[in-house]
C-alpha cells in the first residue's frame, strides 16, 4: 500500500545529545518541570507531531501507548476542494490496514513481511488479547509541524510581554511556551468547544478573569487574557502544590485535578491509572504536549533563518466614559482595520457603532509622539453617560438571522455576536433577541486621562 510509509526514528546517539543539552540549558525548569519517565515516549510522540510531521501527514498510533507508531499517511492538503472526504477515506483505509494486520497476528498468524515483523516487534510479547486490545485502539494524529513554525513566528510579537507578565506574579518563564499547545499563538483562534484566544479560555472559565459580555471579550486580546492566564495558572499550583498538575488542571479543570490527587495522589499515579469519563487523551497528554512544545520552539528559535514577529510599541488610554469606536478612530487618525487589530477584544456591535466602547475600558493605540499629544488633548465632548440600550425582538415563524438583522440594519455577524448564536446564526420561534442600536447625542464628561506604556504587537 503505497500511501504508507513506516516511521523513522533518529539514532540513539542524537537523542542522548539532545537531551544532554537540554539538561545544561535549563537545568532549573528540569525541576519545576520534571521529565517523568512514564512520559518520557509520550514526550517523545508530541515533539515528533510538532516537529516531524506536518499536517499533510497523519500518525496511525495505539492510543494509550504512545511508542506504538504503527505508520504514517500522506494527506491532501486541508484547503483542497474535496479534502475532508478524501483524507477520511485514506485514513480508513489505513487504518483497517493496519487492524488486519494486528487481527492476524492475535490468531497466531506468522509475521512474514518486514511491516508485520516490525508491527509485531513494538510488543513484548504475542499475546493475543494484547493484539486485540490494540486493533480496537488506533488512533490518528495529524501532524503540526507547519502551523507550529507558524506559531512560533507569530510568538515573537507576544512572548517579552508575556515573560514579563509572568514574572509579574512570579512564575517560571517556561509557562509562556503554553500557548503553542493551546492556539499556535493564534489570537484568532476558537475551539469547537467555545474556547477562545490565545490561551484558549472558555467562558465559563474565562469570566472568573476577564470581561466577557455583548460588547467586550477580553479572551480575545493577547495582552488581557495573558494576564488572566498568569493568574490561573497561579491559583492552580498554590492548590495542586506542582507545576505538572497545574497544567493538566489548565487543560482538565482545578476541580477535577483536586479529585484526582485524592484518590492517586501524585502526577505519576494520575497518569498511569486515572480513568474517569472527562479525564480522556487530551488531558492525560497535556503535560507531555506542553514540555514537547517548549523542546522544538527552544530548537526553532535558535534558527536563524527563521524570521521571527516583534513586538509593536503601544501604549493604553482608558476610556473614562462611553464613547464611539469611530470617534476614537478619527480623533487619532487610525484606519478601521488597525484600531479592530489593536483592539481585538471589542466585539463587532461596538466596531461598527451599534453599541459604545464600554467605560473604563482600556484602548491600545500605537505608542507615536502624534498619538500622545492627541491622548493628552483628547475631548471630553466625545463620551456618552450611558451604554445605547439594545431593543428586543422575539423570532416569528418564517424569520431568519437575515431577514431579522436586514429588518433592524444590521450585519448577521453583529446580531449572532450579540445573542451568541452558533455558527449558522440558528435563531427559534419565540426566542428573545437582542438587537444593538439606537444613537443618543454625546454628553460631557470631565475626566483625566493617562496613557500607559507597553511594549506590545497584537497580531
Amino acid at each position: 500500500m503505497p500511501f504508507f510509509r513506516q516511521p523513522g526514528r533518529p539514532g540513539v546517539t542524537l537523542l542522548l545529545l539532545n537531551f544532554f543539552l537540554l539538561l545544561t540549558a535549563w537545568p532549573a525548569a528540569g525541576e519545576l518541570f520534571p521529565l517523568y519517565p512514564i512520559i518520557k515516549n509520550n514526550v517523545a510522540f508530541w515533539e515528533d507531531v510538532y516537529g516531524r510531521y506536518s499536517t499533510t501527514q497523519g500518525i496511525l498510533h495505539d492510543q494509550d501507548d504512545l511508542s506504538k507508531v504503527y505508520g504514517v499517511v500522506d494527506l491532501v492538503h486541508w484547503d483542497a476542494p474535496g479534502a475532508a472526504h478524501i483524507n477520511k477515506e485514506i485514513i480508513g483505509r489505513a487504518r483497517q490496514h493496519y487492524k488486519a494486520i494486528l487481527n492476524d497476528l492475535a490468531n497466531g498468524k506468522a509475521a512474514r513481511s518486514s511491516e508485520e515483523q516490525r508491527i509485531a516487534a513494538l510488543f513484548s510479547s504475542r499475546n493475543r488479547h494484547a493484539f486485540l486490545k490494540a486493533r480496537d485502539n488506533i488512533r490518528l494524529q495529524v501532524g503540526q509541524k507547519d502551523r507550529f513554525l507558524e506559531g512560533v513566528i507569530r510568538s515573537g510579537a507576544y512572548l517579552p510581554a508575556i515573560r514579563k507578565t509572568l514574572a509579574k506574579y512570579n512564575l517560571p518563564s517556561e509557562l509562556a511556551y503554553l500557548p503553542h499547545v493551546e492556539s499556535s499563538f493564534n489570537p484568532k483562534a476558537y475551539s469547537k468547544a467555545g474556547a477562545s484566544g490565545l490561551w484558549q479560555f472558555t467562558r465559563g472559565t474565562g469570566v472568573q478573569f476577564l470581561t466577557i459580555n455583548d460588547e467586550v471579550d477580553e479572551r480575545s486580546d493577547p495582552f488581557f487574557s495573558t494576564e488572566a492566564a498568569a493568574r490561573f495558572l497561579k491559583e492552580n499550583h498554590a492548590q495542586l502544590g506542582t507545576w505538572p498538575l497545574a497544567i493538566t488542571a489548565y487543560n482538565h479543570g482545578r476541580a477535577g485535578m483536586v479529585r484526582a490527587v485524592r484518590e492517586k495522589g501524585t502526577y505519576e499515579n494520575i497518569f498511569k491509572s486515572h480513568q474517569t469519563n472527562l479525564f480522556k487523551f487530551a488531558s492525560r497528554n497535556f503535560y507531555s504536549e506542553f514540555l514537547a512544545a517548549m523542546n522544538v520552539a527552544r530548537r526553532l528559535e535558535q534558527d536563524p533563518k527563521i524570521i521571527r514577529d516583534q513586538p509593536e510599541a503601544t501604549l493604553l488610554l482608558r476610556m473614562a466614559g462611553y464613547v464611539r469606536a469611530s470617534d476614537i478612530r478619527t480623533h487619532f487618525r487610525i484606519a478601521t482595520e488597525d484600531f479592530a487589530r489593536l483592539n481585538p477584544s471589542l466585539r463587532e456591535p461596538v466596531l461598527t457603532g451599534a453599541k459604545l466602547i464600554p467605560k473604563g475600558f482600556q484602548v491600545r493605540l500605537p505608542a507615536t509622539g502624534s498619538i500622545r499629544e492627541l491622548a493628552r488633548a483628547f475631548p471630553a465632548g466625545l463620551y456618552h453617560p450611558a451604554q445605547i440600550r439594545d431593543r428586543e425582538y422575539i423570532v416569528r415563524r418564517g424569520d431568519t438571522a437575515g431577514a431579522i438583522a436586514r429588518k433592524f440594519g444590521l450585519s448577521v455577524k453583529e446580531l449572532a455576536g450579540a445573542n451568541n448564536l452558533d455558527k449558522r446564526a440558528t435563531v427559534k420561534v419565540g426566542q428573545r433577541l437582542k438587537i444593538p442600536g439606537g444613537r443618543q447625542e454625546p454628553a460631557k464628561i470631565t475626566s483625566t486621562l493617562r496613557p500607559e506604556k507597553t511594549k506590545q504587537k497584537p497580531n
